[in-house]
């Protein structure tokens, strides 16, 4: 009777131990069942190492990328300017949509199985403004990205340099390393860090009103083209003359900025620059971009003036950047970018969750609010409004300097304060020259086609 109780037990205990395992295998394949139907491994999914199934589609249904066929879009520029939002058929291009989406272009079902078929992915970018943001970049190298910070629909993400992904030469040149397309794999919105140069006194600007409070109100500063720091100087394109907080910020005051980095100190510096969520980086649709830098520098040194006005050790990605200008304008907080909105089946019939997040950043409403204003301060004192038509465009250039006898780089970064069109915008070309004229420039077409001024 021992024996056979035993056995019995056995014979239990191995039913169960089967049961939980039975379950367990119905759990994690209910669970992971998509991610190991998109598994490169299965053979099913992928044809020579590329996925067989599904298409690409941009905000306004127009075809990118048909998996099945393995074609791009229509026209040579078209493919051009979105190469590294959909990818390369090598996998060079980290970022690419038919690389970073396996898992929604896959059309499965726990039930039935894989679908030959698979689902379309539609994704938030405008192919056209794509387009004609590559073409405003004319040739340069550089990064152009515009989004909703209502929605956190990133509508243009141009890296420049690229090519045509179906142009056997152009690959070809890429491969062996021609000087034309240095660092065409590289997603320079996402995966780029660059000085900022005075884009970033828009941190010390929020620095200085939140730790100096009223004396913002009444500061002054005289420019005379130079400022000394322990008998080194931190230089200005030329003589601004009396400023108010105001002044120095739309005439990009390098004396003035180092005056306010002394007064505030490194520490401070980069406690705004982290709670401006420049120093770690954003996540889009699953992928983190860059981290940026900001290195203290000692009180009272050169470098800690120059730290302030943008220079120095900085560094920022483009992403982080554009995320903050969405914050600002929206007084703190906003949808982070995002490139992926909608996937259906064949027929249409919705066939993935697509979540949004939110980006804060640590500073006072109110800071925000006087940000708003200072910056559409610059444009319609310095920058010139009618560039920008009638669209209210808040903004900072910055022309940051890169050493070596190279011309600097241009950026343009903001937002404008439409509630019918809320958008935000950065623009980086690398060794382009002047921020406002060079990237100004480019800002001003993206935004007038984006918003259909120039039909007007």
């Amino acid at each position: 009777m021992k024996q056979l109780r035993r056995r019995t037990l056995f014979v239990l205990f191995f039913a169960l131990a089967l049961l939980a395992g039975t379950v367990l295998l119905c759990a994690r394949y209910f669970i992971h069942g998509r991610e190991w139907a998109s598994s490169g491994v299965n053979q099913a999914a992928y044809a020579g190492g590329a996925l067989s199934s599904g298409a690409l589609y941009d905000r306004n249904g127009l075809l990118l990328y048909d998996c099945a066929t393995k074609t791009y879009a229509d026209t040579a520029s078209m493919r051009t300017a979105t190469l590294h939002l959909i990818g390369d058929q090598q996998g060079n291009i980290a970022t690419g949509a038919k690389r970073r989406f396996a898992r929604q272009l896959v059309s499965y079902n726990p039930i039935t199985g894989l679908s030959a078929e698979g689902n379309k992915v539609y994704l938030s970018v405008d192919a056209t403004l794509n387009q004609l943001a590559y073409e405003a970049l004319d040739g340069r190298k550089g990064t152009v990205a515009l989004y909703d910070y209502t929605t956190g629909d990133v509508l243009c993400m141009v890296s420049s340099p690229s090519y045509d992904p179906t142009n056997a030469d152009q690959i070809e040149a890429v491969a062996e390393g021609n000087s034309r397309y240095e660092g065409a794999y590289v997603n320079r919105f996402l995966s780029a860090l660059y000085t900022p140069g005075s884009t970033f006194k828009l941190v010390t600007a929020a620095a200085a009103i939140e730790t100096l409070g009223r004396e913002v109100d009444s500061f002054s500063f005289h420019c005379t083209g130079s400022y000394e720091i322990r008998g080194e100087t931190v230089t200005c394109p030329s003589a601004h003359g009396d400023l108010d907080f105001a002044g120095a910020l739309a005439n990009s005051c390098n004396g003035a900025f180092a005056a306010l980095a002394l007064e505030l100190g490194g520490d401070a510096l980069e406690q705004y620059a982290q709670s401006a969520g420049l120093l770690e980086g954003v996540e889009v649709s699953g992928m983190t971009s860059a981290a940026g830098r900001f290195d203290v520098a000692s009180p009272g040194s050169l470098n800690l003036g120059w730290s302030g006005v943008g220079q120095y050790h900085d560094q920022v990605n483009p992403a982080s950047m554009l995320t903050l200008m969405g914050c600002i304008a929206r007084g703190g907080s906003a949808p982070t970018p995002r490139l992926l909105t909608r996937v259906t089946s064949q027929s249409g019939v919705p066939a993935a969750l697509v979540s949004r997040s939110e980006s804060a950043i640590g500073w006072d409403k109110s800071t925000c609010e006087a940000l708003k204003t200072l910056m559409r301060n610059n444009v319609t004192e310095v920058y010139g409004q009618s560039r920008f038509g009638e669209l209210a465009v808040c903004a900072k250039s910055g022309t940051a300097e890169v050493g070596g006898g190279l011309s600097p780089h241009a950026w343009f970064v903001g937002f404008l304060d439409e509630p019918t069109h809320p958008y935000a915008f950065v623009v980086v070309v690398e060794n382009g020259g002047g921020g406002s004229s060079v990237a100004g420039g480019i800002a001003a077409q993206l935004l007038r086609a984006a918003c259909g001024e120039d039909e007007k």
